[in-house]
C-alpha cells in the first residue's frame, strides 16, 4: 500500500503554492496525498475549488468563513483573542504552550481535528499558522512530521501586533522546529537565520516554479516598456512608488501593469502619484489569477517587478513567488537589493538589473535604457530563459527533487 502524507497550509490552497506544488509532487511520485486548507475568505475560496478542480489528491477543508461557517468563525475568534489577551499579559516569552499556539494561529485546534481525523504516515506543513497543528495533530496520530518555514517568521512583521506576532512564532517554533524529521525554508539566507537561531539547518528550497515558455503570450516588439507586478494584495511597502518616481525622472513611456487586490483606495494613492511625477507611465490594474495561471500571465511583459523595502528581517532575507514566476516565463527581472535578491542577481547575470532600495535615480536610469534599446531588453529576455532552463525551475533536483529526498528518507515508497 501506498505510504499517506498529509500536506498542510492554514491559508487557503491557492494563496499557497509551496505546500500546493508539494502536494503535487508527492502525489506524482506515487504517494497517497492528503491536503489541509482552510477557508475564510469568499475570494480565495473561489479559487481554491478552480485548483481543486484538476487534482485527484483528496481534500479536507477547515471553514470559518463568515457566509459559510458563522458559528464557526465566531467560536474561532472569540478564541484567539483570549489567547492573545492572555499573551499581552503574560508576555509571549512566559505564556504557557497550551496557549501560545491558540494566540497565534486562529484556527490551531480545528487543524489539529482534521489532519489528525484520517490516518497518515506523515505530516509536512508550511505557513504560520500551521507549524504547531502540524506538530500537536502528528503527535495524537504517532507520526513523524517535517515543516517549511517559507519565511523567518520571527522577525517576519512591524508594528505593535507584529512585535507579539514575532514573539510568539519565536515561542512557537521552540516548541515544534527541534522535533521535526526535516525542515525547509524558502531562500538560503532564512535557512542561515533559522541555524543561526536555533542550531537547526533547514533545506532551502526556493519559491520556483514549472517553466512554461509557450510563444503564444511572448512579449511582441514595439511599444512602449512594460513593467508586470503581482501579488495577494497591493499595498504600501512594496516599492512601488519608487519605480512610479524613476519612471517620471526617466521621461519615457512606461506602462506599470499590477495583479493583486488593492486595499482601499491605495490604487488611487498610486495614480495621484503618477499625476504628479510620471504623466507618460500608464498603470492597468488585473484582476488576480489562479497559481496554475500565473507563469502564463506573465509572460507578456519585458520586465517583472519584486522591489520590495527592507523593512522587516523576512524581507531581507526572503526570494518571493514573483521573481521564479517571472523566470518560468521568461521574463527578466528588476530587483531592489535586499541582501537576498543582491546574491540571486549575482546568478541571473543579464537576467536581472538591481538598484539600491529608495534610488529612484537609479531606477530611472535602468528605465531609459531598457525603454531605448531593445536588444538589451532581448538580450535580457534570453538570459532569464537560460536562468531558468539551467536552475529556476521547480523541476530542478535542488528544489523539487531536494523535497521528495526527504520524503523518501522519512517515508519510503
Amino acid at each position: 500500500m501506498k505510504p499517506r502524507v498529509t500536506v498542510v497550509t492554514a491559508g487557503h490552497l491557492s494563496t499557497c503554492p509551496r505546500m500546493l506544488k508539494a502536494a503535487d509532487a508527492l502525489y506524482g511520485a506515487g504517494y497517497r496525498v492528503r491536503v489541509v486548507s482552510t477557508r475564510h475568505t469568499p475570494w480565495a475560496s473561489d479559487t481554491d475549488c478552480v485548483v481543486r478542480a484538476s487534482r485527484s489528491w483528496e481534500w479536507t477543508v477547515v471553514d470559518y468563513q463568515r457566509s459559510s461557517a458563522r458559528v464557526r468563525q465566531v467560536i474561532t475568534g472569540v478564541r484567539f483573542h483570549l489567547a492573545r489577551a492572555a499573551a499581552r499579559s503574560l508576555g509571549p516569552d512566559r505564556v504557557p504552550a497550551a496557549v501560545a499556539p491558540r494566540a497565534y494561529s486562529r484556527a490551531h485546534d480545528e487543524l489539529v481535528r482534521a489532519i489528525a481525523a484520517v490516518p497518515a504516515d506523515f505530516v509536512y506543513g508550511g505557513t504560520t499558522g500551521a507549524l504547531a497543528a502540524v506538530a500537536q495533530a502528528a503527535a495524537r496520530l504517532s507520526v513523524p512530521y517535517a515543516l517549511d518555514l517559507e519565511d523567518f517568521h520571527s522577525g517576519e512583521l512591524a508594528g505593535p501586533d507584529g512585535e507579539l506576532d514575532n514573539a510568539l512564532a519565536a515561542t512557537v517554533e521552540r516548541l515544534v522546529l527541534a522535533g521535526a524529521s526535516f525542515l525547509t525554508a524558502g531562500s538560503p539566507m532564512i535557512a542561515d537565520a533559522y541555524r543561526q537561531k536555533y542550531g537547526l539547518r533547514p533545506r532551502a528550497i526556493h519559491n520556483t516554479f514549472p517553466m512554461q515558455f509557450s510563444p503564444d503570450g511572448a512579449r511582441e516588439g514595439g511599444g512602449p516598456l512594460r513593467l508586470y507586478w503581482f501579488s495577494q494584495t497591493l499595498g504600501p511597502g512594496r516599492g512601488l512608488e519608487d519605480v512610479i518616481e524613476g519612471a517620471g525622472r526617466a521621461d519615457i513611456d512606461v506602462e506599470l501593469h499590477l495583479r493583486a487586490r488593492p486595499l482601499p483606495q491605495y490604487l488611487d494613492v498610486l495614480r495621484r502619484l503618477r499625476l504628479r511625477v510620471a504623466r507618460r507611465l500608464t498603470i492597468e490594474h488585473h484582476e488576480p489569477g489562479a497559481p496554475d495561471e500565473m507563469v502564463v500571465l506573465a509572460q507578456p511583459y519585458d520586465f517583472g517587478l519584486s522591489c520590495d523595502e527592507p523593512t522587516v528581517l523576512n524581507r531581507r532575507l526572503c526570494l518571493c513567488n514573483k521573481i521564479f514566476t517571472y523566470l518560468a516565463a521568461g521574463v527578466p527581472v528588476l530587483l531592489s537589493r535586499t541582501p537576498a535578491q543582491t546574491e540571486l542577481a549575482r546568478d541571473l547575470g543579464q537576467a536581472a538589473c538591481s538598484y539600491v532600495v529608495g534610488d529612484v535615480d537609479e531606477i530611472a536610469t535602468i528605465l531609459r535604457r531598457l525603454a531605448k534599446d531593445e536588444g538589451v531588453r532581448l538580450l535580457a529576455r534570453c538570459a532569464a530563459r537560460a536562468a531558468a532552463i539551467r536552475r529556476w525551475h521547480w523541476e530542478h533536483p535542488e528544489d523539487r527533487g531536494a523535497l521528495l529526498e526527504r520524503v523518501v528518507a522519512v517515508v519510503p515508497l
